[in-house]
């Protein structure tokens, strides 16, 4: 793996939404199995004037604390009482902006992320690789991401990781859309920091 360059972080969250695609996410278990795949989508969150940001306003709680700290920190967090989801704080420290990894393809461990996707639940039919991990959720599931990893350092942790290449995604293959599920947040919700890699 290509090691991250701690400048990658330091750029504002939609610069760093951009650099991230086409870059590897890789999740080692506890026993050592390895699952990773190609970040394809992403969402930037650029501050505290970001309306649809968890600190809107500068609010910094219990949970969005990571979103505070060194650019690289993985912020965690859990929503809707079933769904954990997975950002990258950027910029610099004490600001919180941050990446929101919406998608990734897979690319090792996908019997692993299958298993972890079905849980408990038998399915008449096994899920597509594609449908594996296209949303914030549904990759978190099948990487095994929880709040255990909430503020860990992703320069340096064994638990989580992303590597190069960086900014590797053709220019002309990345759509920006407005972002995904937003309440009432005015003209942020218009504003086009999602990041598709097609």
């Amino acid at each position: 793996m290509t090691p991250i360059d701690p400048s990658l972080f330091r750029s504002p969250a939609e610069e760093t939404a951009r650099v991230l695609l086409g870059s590897l996410l890789t999740r080692t278990l506890p026993t050592g199995e390895r699952l990773a795949g190609i970040i394809t989508e992403t969402e930037a969150y650029v501050g505290p004037e970001d309306l649809a940001s968890h600190a809107a306003g500068g609010r910094r709680t219990a949970r969005n604390g990571s979103m505070w700290a060194t650019p690289g920190t993985a912020y965690v967090y859990f929503t809707y009482g079933m769904h954990h989801c997975l950002n990258v704080s950027c910029y610099r420290t004490d600001h919180p902006a941050a990446v929101l990894i919406r998608a990734i393809r897979p690319t090792q461990g996908i019997d692993a992320m299958r298993a972890n996707r079905a849980g408990n639940k038998p399915r008449k039919h096994p899920l597509r690789d594609r449908d594996l991990t296209n949303g914030p959720g549904k990759l978190c599931q099948a990487l095994a991401i929880d709040l255990a990893l909430d503020g860990i350092d992703l320069l340096q942790s064994p638990h989580l990781a992303i590597s190069g290449p960086f900014g590797s995604a053709d220019p002309d293959r990345i759509r920006a859309t407005p972002r995904i599920g937003l309440g009432e947040v005015g003209d942020w919700k218009q504003t086009p920091l999602r990041f598709v890699m097609t």
